[in-house]
């Protein structure tokens, strides 16, 4: 019986083997799903659903949608993850000091006003998303703020009647391929280079790479399940083996 207990355990060992190596296994390693509870209102950049352009008190979820060049696009859903309020562009700005919290800045207003995000850190990173505004907000908040603040000057839809759920949407291949600069408190452009730190391209790589690391040189998952499936086939035949010999 002893031999019968080894073998079912096997099989087992094989099954788990399979989840863990599936390309699912890593996804909040590249999407960053961070969990947020702001104590007051929080002005956030386009696109949002209408009369979404100020979030309420509350809890968020905050996910890259699109991590695969030197922007991201950034959503944010409700706690529940039910509903996408919002589907921001922004460009990574690269800081000396990871924490091994979540960070997020942002831009002082006029007592009265909501902040205006800025900023959101990932714990243990040495790099974050700095959001980009519309060219009309982005002029305000530099006046008031008297700091330089990302825009783009191609004309997207501020507010949307409906959630942007995917890469393919018009708008969110828009923000892909839209122009980025920064206005200065005066009003002059500036190069983004002024204002965000590109970070190093090693710091951008375990992005793509945490799955590929886990999993055999395979083309995608469909050899690695034919590889867990003769595995698996194996240790069925062994199975029986054992059972008749047993027996």
């Amino acid at each position: 019986m002893s031999l019968l207990r080894t073998a079912t355990t096997t099989v087992f060992s094989l099954a788990l083997m399979g989840a863990v190596f599936s390309p699912a296994a890593k996804a909040d390693a590249w999407n960053r799903k961070t969990v947020m509870t702001f104590s007051g209102p929080v002005e956030i950049p386009g696109v949002h659903l209408k009369g979404w352009g100020v979030l309420p008190a509350g809890t968020y979820v905050f996910k890259i949608m699109d991590s695969q060049s030197n922007r991201h696009i950034v959503q944010i859903f409700n706690k529940d993850e039910t509903q996408v309020y919002a589907t921001i562009l922004a460009i990574p700005n690269y800081r000396l000091k990871a924490t091994d919290k979540t960070v997020v800045t942002f831009r002082e207003r006029p007592a009265g006003q909501p902040e205006a995000l800025r900023a959101w850190f990932y714990p243990g990173r040495n790099w974050g998303e700095e959001f980009v505004y519309p060219k009309a907000k982005a002029i305000e908040l530099a006046k008031v703020t008297n700091t330089p603040v990302l825009y783009t000057a191609v004309d997207l839809p501020i507010e949307v009647d409906r959630p942007m759920l995917t890469v393919n949407e018009p708008v969110v291949v828009q923000l892909r391929e839209a122009p980025v600069m920064a206005v200065q408190p005066t009003g002059e452009d500036v190069e983004i280079a002024a204002v965000v730190t590109t970070p190093p391209a090693a710091e951008l790589e375990p992005d793509t790479t945490e799955v590929a690391m886990a999993l055999p040189q395979t083309a995608g998952p469909l050899p690695l399940m034919g590889l867990l499936g003769l595995l698996a086939l194996g240790a069925g035949l062994a199975l029986r083996l054992v059972q008749k010999r047993v027996l």
